[in-house]
């Protein structure tokens, strides 16, 4: 089994909030590295490519053009939703395609989305 840790950012079909259809997207693993819940499943957020949708606490945009955007395995500029999550079993990730280093950042956002 492949370990996953917070800030990584993976392929996987992304639920949409219907619960009836998916698409293919990035995601970033959002709990904390070695959580031994037992189950083999990933906390995650969503990541997008609509950039109409930075600007708010509980995003991240992310330049591919920085140091720290090209770390990240994006492809394009994108943005990172923590107010839209999902939680998906490990089996249905692709693959890791990165990872995000500003762990600060995420946490941030993270706190935004719930008020902690």
């Amino acid at each position: 089994m492949i370990s996953y840790k917070q800030g990584d950012l993976v392929s996987v079909w992304f639920p949409d909030s219907n619960l009836l259809t998916v698409k293919k997207r990035p995601g970033i693993v959002l709990q904390k590295n070695n959580l031994n819940t037992g189950l083999d499943q990933l906390l995650i957020a969503m990541v997008t490519t609509n950039l109409a949708r930075r600007g708010h606490g509980s995003r991240i945009f992310v330049d591919i053009t920085t140091p720290l955007g090209q770390a990240t395995g994006l492809v394009s500029n994108s943005v990172i939703m923590t107010d839209n999550m999902a939680t998906i079993l490990t089996s249905e990730i692709h693959r890791k395609l990165g990872a995000f280093a500003d762990l600060d950042a995420l946490k941030a956002a993270i706190k935004f989305t719930f008020d902690l």
